[in-house]
């Protein structure tokens, strides 16, 4: 036995002996920590035990004598637990169990050395340690329902079935949703109001009643240790009236209230004192739940399950690869996350479990990327010649930031494997002209393009901008051979737009969903392109391309992607940033206001159209609701024409009207025949305005980060000097953190990071992405363990690929059990 493991025997029987007076060592027992900590780090004994012992230890003074003998029981059994796992280990350092008593019955704790009873026969104590130490015979299946559990019925199955539990795995990982630790005992007398505290003591008297006129039942009892006593209350549990009768000495742990100047507790959690508490003086595992499950019922069935199945679970990782980044094992891991020994503890199997779910992401990441990769794509050749003849067509030079975007998209359609690019850049930083000229090199071999965009207002536009761009190609491609097919085109012209694509009449289509549609086929799709790509769910993109044989993909955003996302949800993908707005653009003044100076907006917005330039008006609702007390732009159009701007042109446009009539208020507005645009968030992609100085949102604490930076990008795309006003719906969000960001800074990077820290991923993206929603602890936003995971899984996937090497063998079952329930085509 380690010397610091004998000291602490010594000392525990001596204060045993003396009845927990706290003088078996002169000063109290506090006074061996520094040098025991000297001695038991020496003999290499586990952190988390010296930690225990320390917090223990030190705090032993301020406890009741029960509490005293429940502290070093406690820590006796957590310091005999660990010998007898080291002994397991190594099978070197033999582990003396105390001599003056027996050996603990199976399936029960190791006694304290302080607990005073008779020497039993030596036999049964050789028995217990060779049961303890050898592992079990039986072969666990992790797959076996949970209704094989002893105690679960047709009506608990149903119930966990619910919460999507059927399997022992299953129960294995549904974790706790926080943990409540209760670890720290106190006697009676020194409980403070609002503490989270264990107590011990006896139960004095208990009794039932009914308050509420008999609808509610109460039961209260009182529970005292030497140091006083504390009233305890219960509702509508009649049922524990006899259970605490029966249990006498009770462990209690909960939050400590008053009542008419008397310390209480309200439904705290209980259990008899015993040498191992489940719900009381330890950190408590708290699950989600749902109806006929219990706290308590749960707590126990993991318990029992991981009892019984932690030990036995298999590390995926390789050793090398864990003890690298100093993780526990898996087993280790699973037992802590449920009933963790310290909060140190608990704090690494956090991090070992969160790690095992961005890791495995990473994994299908990277395999998806390589078989995209491996398939063969039609090249599609654009010589320097050629390309910087049509670049001089253009209206306007490319910044750096597109030239070098474009010179990547054109080494991908040359590679001979389908491109599958991510194209990221502000609002107005130049997006389109890229697709414009992919579309162009794609089609001038006879092939086809695809751009599928959100809505129909954005489609229409970038419609008529392609037209535009490549008007002047005559050569490659003819005003005829552009089309576009949205949810409104009438039937007739469908049916003609479906023919000549089908016959390759077509060489670019820009349409909405409409493109998805069954009918729609392709004669050689060799470049599907997707515009606002979050708007749309895997499937849509995986249909688009499933219409062409391997087609080129180009999908963008205008909507920066932070580094964590491009790294998992978009890891599969190569990233293009244009981060350089055009020449002459100037950054967007923005201003939180009050509700009560909306005028200064007003006024604002006069001096700005009287100058000739125009303005946006947006609100949160097409129309008043009873539900939402918000303002709606449809009845405030009508105010603000009649009492506010009535000498000015005003617009109105929103989601629920007709199509044609949608852009015949934005072809007025581009015209400036409307000066003042009164909008819901239809504007909020794609709507280009040049002459819009203004950008005024009324309800704006109602908008993301997102959705704020997109409105702000409608307005300064010229030389003028732009404004943006923000105004929530009342005084008390204009702390909104969302609405302060927006006037800190005009970076869209610096916004989406800010964006996904307090939206989360789910809604950061608008749609659930494959693969990441289903992650239990881990962060998306947790860019260190994001990178630490991407780095561990390229490295090892550079090694062996295909996991095919035998080592490699349980990692590649974890994460084709991981992706069993993601979807099977792209995840971005």
């Amino acid at each position: 036995m380690k010397t610091s493991i004998k000291k602490l025997r010594k000392f525990f029987r001596l204060e045993a002996e003396r009845d927990y007076d706290n003088k078996a060592v002169m000063g109290g027992l506090a006074n061996i920590l520094s040098s025991w900590e000297l001695e038991a780090r020496e003999d290499e004994l586990p952190e988390q035990i010296i930690q225990a012992v320390i917090s223990r230890l030190r705090d032993y003074h301020r406890l009741s004598e029960e509490s005293r003998e429940v502290a070093l029981k406690g820590i006796w059994k957590r310091v005999n637990k660990e010998s007898l796992q080291d002994k397991k280990r190594d099978k070197v350092d033999e582990v003396n169990l105390p001599t003056d008593k027996p050996a603990p019955a199976p399936q029960q704790i190791s006694e304290h050395p302080a607990q005073k009873k008779e020497p039993s026969q030596p036999k049964q104590k050789k028995q217990q340690v060779e049961k303890t130490v050898t592992p079990p015979a039986e072969k666990l299946d992790f797959d076996t329902p949970v209704n094989s559990i002893k105690g679960i019925g047709e009506k608990k199955t149903a119930a966990l079935t619910r919460m999507g539990i059927s399997s022992i795995r299953d129960l294995l990982y549904t974790f706790p949703r926080r943990h409540d630790d209760y670890s720290k005992l106190k006697p009676i007398g020194s409980l403070w109001f609002g503490e989270e505290v264990t107590v011990i003591g006896t139960i004095d008297s208990v009794s039932t009643r009914s308050v509420r006129g008999g609808k509610m039942k109460l039961v209260e009892a009182m529970v005292s240790d030497k140091s006083g006593a504390l009233r305890v209350t219960w509702f509508n549990q009649p049922w524990l009236e006899g259970q605490l009768s029966r249990a006498k000495h009770v462990v209690l742990s909960g939050e400590i209230e008053q009542y008419l100047g008397r310390l209480t507790m309200n439904n705290p959690e209980w259990e008899p004192l015993s040498n191992e508490q489940l719900h009381t003086n330890r950190i408590v595992p708290v699950y989600p739940l749902t109806k006929d499950i219990t706290q308590k019922w749960l707590r126990g069935v993991l318990h029992d399950t991981v009892q019984k199945y932690g030990p036995s679970i298999e590390d995926p990782l390789p050793d090398q690869l864990r003890s690298s980044i100093s993780l526990p094992v898996l087993s280790t891991a699973i037992q802590e996350i449920h009933f963790p020994d310290s909060d140190q503890s608990l704090q690494k199997a956090k991090q070992r479990l969160a790690f095992d779910e961005l890791f495995l992401l990473q994994m299908g990441v990277l395999k998806q990327k390589k078989q995209w990769e491996n398939r063969p794509g039609q090249v599609f050749d654009s010589p320097d010649v050629w390309i910087n003849s049509r670049l001089e067509q253009l209206p306007f030079q490319l910044t750096k930031a597109q030239i070098k975007t474009l010179t990547q998209v054109r080494e991908d359609l040359c590679s001979g494997h389908p491109m599958n690019r991510l194209l990221q850049g502000d609002v107005g930083s130049g997006k389109t002209v890229i697709a414009a000229l992919a579309a162009l090199i794609v089609v001038r071999q006879g092939a086809q393009a695809a751009f599928m965009a959100p809505t129909s207002i954005l489609a229409e536009q970038h419609f008529q901008s392609l037209k535009k761009l490549l008007g002047n190609n005559p050569d490659e491609i003819k005003e005829n051979e552009i089309t576009l097919l949205i949810g409104s085109t009438p039937e007739d012209q469908k049916e003609q737009i479906r023919k000549k694509l089908s016959q390759g009449e077509i060489k670019l289509v820009i349409g909405t969903h409409a493109l998805l549609q069954e009918p729609v086929e392709f004669q050689n799709l060799q470049l599907a392109i997707v515009d606002e790509q979050h708007r749309f769910g895997v499937e849509q993109r995986g249909t688009l391309r499933q219409k062409g044989n391997n087609p080129h993909l180009l999908v963008m955003t205008a909507t920066p992607i932070p580094r964590s996302l491009a790294l998992t949800t978009f890891g599969d993908l190569e990233l293009s940033v244009i981060d350089e707005l055009p020449p002459g653009r100037l950054p967007v003044e923005t201003h939180v206001l009050f509700p009560r100076e909306i005028e200064r907006a007003y006024s604002l917005v006069r001096r700005q159209v009287d100058k000739g330039n125009q303005a946006f008006i947006i609100y949160p609702l097409v129309e008043e609701s009873e539900k939402i007390d918000e303002k709606a732009a449809v009845e405030e159009f009508s105010r603000l024409q009649k009492e506010i701007f009535p000498s000015y042109s005003l617009g109105l446009l929103h989601g629920q009207m007709r199509p044609d009539d949608k852009e015949s208020v934005m072809t007025l507005f581009r015209d400036k025949e409307i000066q003042i645009l009164v909008s819901t968030s239809v504007v909020e992609v794609g709507v280009d305005i040049p002459g819009a100085t203004v950008m005024l949102v009324e309800g704006a604490h109602r908008f993301g980060l997102a959705q704020l930076h997109q409105f702000r990008g409608r307005v300064g795309r010229s030389d003028q000097k732009s404004y943006c006003i923000l105004i929530p719906g009342n005084a008390e969000e204009i702390e909104n953190q969302r609405l302060q960001a927006m006037v800190e800074t005009n970076d869209g990077f610096v916004l989406a990071e800010k964006d996904l820290e307090i939206r989360g991923p789910g809604q950061f993206l608008g749609t659930r992405q494959s693969g990441y929603t289903e992650l239990k602890l881990a962060s998306i936003t947790d860019l260190k363990l994001v990178e630490q995971a991407r780095q561990h899984a390229s490295e090892l996937f550079r090694q062996d690929p295909e996991l095919s090497q035998e080592n490699h063998q349980k990692l590649a079952l974890a994460v084709n059990q991981f992706w069993t329930l993601k979807n099977s085509g792209d995840i971005s």
